[in-house]
């Protein structure tokens, strides 16, 4: 369990300081075109922990998916097996070398994967005060800070490729950084219901929180 709490952690805190910038409306008004018009999507990720020194220290790839509203899955390939999947208000983490499953509700897993900041569920500007950061490594970004003080995390950042979902940077209460960058990215093109269905496969250990 203890790679599947890793890659959670990190997946969705990680921080990374955009110096020298103003706050701005465009960058957000573009975030906000997005998530109307990007009903869903389909995109390979690599997601990267970074150390206090700015060094890549873990690296993962894989394939992910999103159909607004409530559904999501990321498909973790490289270098271990790794399945979080959101669907009918749960969300389901399964670690493949463990075989162990791990069950939680939508609201108790906003600090888990930041999959569901985009999923339609979360009202970022219900939960989030949102300050445009301008430009940096080819993409426009949006700093979400949280309003609630008990969310886990500091701030995340959404990189926009030419007005597309680029990348994001989250960051945790606890100093740790990770970066994801999608590429390929394919919207509004139909995906099968069965992408977001899971079943425990059998043998593994289930734990419903």
């Amino acid at each position: 369990m203890e790679r599947i709490k890793y890659g959670i952690m990190s997946l969705l805190m990680a921080v990374a300081v955009m110096q020298g910038a103003h706050a701005d409306d465009k960058p957000i008004e573009q975030l906000r075109d997005f998530l109307k018009t990007a009903h869903s999507l389909t995109a390979d990720f690599r997601q990267v922990a970074i150390d206090e020194s700015g060094r890549a220290r873990k690296a993962s790839e894989g394939v992910f998916y999103l159909r607004r509203p409530g559904k999501f899955r990321w498909n973790y390939l490289k270098p271990f097996t790794q399945e979080i999947i959101s669907n009918a208000g749960k969300v389901w983490f399964y670690d493949e070398d463990l075989e162990q499953v791990t069950i939680k509700k939508m609201d108790q897993s906003l600090g888990s994967t930041p999959a569901l900041l985009l999923s339609g569920d979360i009202d970022l500007e219900d939960n989030f005060i949102l300050e445009g950061q301008g430009s940096d490594e080819d993409m426009t970004w949006i700093k979400l800070l949280p309003k609630n003080e008990d969310s886990g995390f500091k701030y995340i950042l959404i990189g926009l490729d030419k007005g597309k979902l680029g990348g994001m940077e989250l960051s945790d209460n606890f100093g740790q950084l990770t970066r994801i960058y999608f590429s390929n990215l394919k919207i509004n093109t139909p995906i099968d219901d069965g992408v977001f269905d899971f079943i425990p496969p059998a043998g593994a250990d289930v734990f419903e929180e």
